[in-house]
């Protein structure tokens, strides 16, 4: 178990839409921030550095072109000079830090996220599993290695990116895993106000299904950087609204009051006996469940597009390699 009170801060700021220079700068700089107010983990919204593709929602994809070639230029390679940046932040400050990235892996994108520890070390690497809707034109697919609950120096920490909240599964495998803090990253200034409700919801019903507290952060756009993407003010309206950024205890409540506009850092402290206090009553991994009748298996191997085997006469004489699979 954690500290009895750990200090958590949810970012909302705006990325740089014309670099990743620009974006990583001010990553820095609210870690800085966000320190100095005492906070010991601090998370950003989804595929914040460079940005989020928010291209993708509004322009047809013969348009795309340009813009996803642009955003090939600007993501992030793991590891590489941008990571280990934050990484240094991290531990200078000995704070835990959730970041998300676009990740580029040679000639493919993934919507990432990253979970550096206190001592500056990448506890996790984890791709979203389904990329949603016009996403899938940006973006490849993760595996089931990526869903893995980490110890950091603020406890047992998880995460999902966006939709993959609304798959249960997912949402369980972290749960068996008895996740105390799970991280929520969403766009923001995306579909409009409805997606704000709609986040809310779905954090809080984790918090209380999990029995955990959820840290979920969502980005912003200014009305120039919405101007820049498309000045076609109908499509104007699918970039704004939409953001949720939240804290929110075991018992589903708000711990502070939400970010929903704007730019800035909700700082709470998490009571981490909460966690338990919530599980007595409800565990649903535990006394409140039924493995005899519903039980999930999650295929936790790493996703391969190639097994070599250098000499065909092995396919008689070598058993099969040992497969890992949870099955809880």
């Amino acid at each position: 178990m954690s500290a009895p009170i750990v200090r958590a801060a949810a970012v909302q700021i705006a990325p740089d839409l014309t670099s990743r220079a620009g974006t990583i700068e001010r990553v820095l700089n609210a870690i800085a921030e966000a320190a100095e107010k005492g906070a010991e983990l601090i998370v950003f919204p989804e595929t914040f550095v460079p940005y989020y593709p928010y291209f993708s929602f509004v322009l047809p994809p013969i348009q795309q072109g340009a813009e996803h070639l642009r955003l090939y230029e600007e993501a992030v390679v793991v590891p590489s000079a941008e990571t280990q940046a934050v990484a240094d932040a991290a531990r200078k400050r000995g704070v835990v830090v959730v970041l998300g990235v676009n990740e580029r892996d040679n000639g493919s994108l993934y919507n990432t996220q990253l979970i550096f520890d206190a001592d500056g070390t990448l506890a996790l690497k984890r791709r979203k599993i389904t990329p949603t809707y016009h996403e899938r034109m940006i973006w490849g697919q993760g595996d089931g290695a990526g869903l893995k609950v980490v110890e950091t120096k603020v406890g047992r920490v998880g995460a999902l990116a966006c939709w993959e909240h609304y798959n249960p599964l997912a949402r369980y495998a972290l749960m068996t895993q008895h996740e105390e803090i799970h991280v929520g990253h969403f766009p923001g200034s995306l579909v409009g106000p409805i997606f704000a409700e709609q986040i809310e919801i779905t954090m809080r019903h984790h918090a209380l299904e999990s029995g955990c507290f959820v840290v979920n952060s969502t980005g912003w756009l200014t009305e120039e950087q919405i101007a820049s993407v498309s000045d076609d003010p109908v499509l104007q309206k699918g970039l704004r609204g939409g953001c949720m950024t939240c804290i929110i205890s075991p018992e589903g409540r708000h711990v502070v009051p939400p970010l929903t506009d704007g730019e800035g850092i909700l700082i709470a402290d998490l009571d981490m006996r909460l966690v338990t206090k919530r599980k007595r009553m409800m565990d649903s991994v535990g006394h409140y469940a039924r493995p005899e009748l519903l039980h999930l298996v999650h295929d936790a191997r790493p996703a391969q597009t190639v097994h070599r085997i250098e000499d065909p006469s092995s396919l008689i004489a070598t058993p099969a390699p040992d497969v890992e699979v949870e099955d809880v």
